[in-house]
């Protein structure tokens, strides 16, 4: 199989299937992902504006075995729970969950789980999963993407921080060692997962 045609992890772990089972296997695989996704809000360091949470190893656990399209098709119904009220972010309760919960500190990084997860999925469909150091690259390149965005919606959601070195300081560094972390176990679990499926 050619780095071209690699699939994603769920792909080669569940039975193929097409038509109307396949939409409806992703359909199921889409919720869970979206609950696991939920509960790893709940489990946070209550940091301020910007909680620690494992939501970031999901994202990218979700992304390296979900593909792209169905990485990024997951965390969107992610995105439209919260929008439609489901206390599915980190911060609800006591905050409400709603399509004003995207103006928050956080809205920036919410957006940047879509991005991270679709480019992960994108990466390990090219084979990115079959080296552990290529799939580490690319699951930092994404984080990163993720605190651009972050950071970009924060300074202007937080007028007393702006564009300073404060937020920096409040948005990216409290975060450095335990992202790092987070990287390094989910390169971990998908590239043994990988070698596993490899092997059967």
């Amino acid at each position: 199989m050619s780095a071209h045609t690699a699939r994603p992890l769920v792909a080669d772990l569940l039975r193929p299937r097409s038509g109307s089972a396949a939409i409806a296997q992703a359909v199921v695989l889409a919720f869970i992902g979206a609950a696991v996704l939920a509960l790893s809000a709940k489990l946070k360091v209550p940091f301020f504006p910007v909680p620690m949470t494992l939501q970031t190893l999901v994202v990218l656990v979700i992304g390296a075995t979900y593909g792209w399209r169905l990485a990024g098709a997951t965390i969107l119904l992610y995105l439209a729970q919260g929008a439609m009220g489901l206390p599915v972010f980190t911060n609800t309760p006591p905050q409400a969950a709603g399509p004003l919960y995207f103006l928050g500190p956080t809205g920036g990084f919410l957006a940047g789980f879509f991005v991270t997860a679709v480019m992960v999925g994108w990466a390990v469909e090219r084979g990115a999963a079959r080296n552990i150091f290529l799939l580490t690259g690319w699951m930092t390149a994404a984080i990163a993407v993720m605190f651009v965005l972050g950071l970009a919606w924060l300074g202007q959601a937080v007028p007393s921080v702006g564009y300073s070195w404060k937020l920096l300081e409040i948005g990216l560094t409290p975060f450095v060692l335990g992202s790092a972390v987070k990287i390094a176990l989910a390169a971990a679990i998908v590239y043994g997962l990988r070698q596993v499926v490899v092997r059967r």
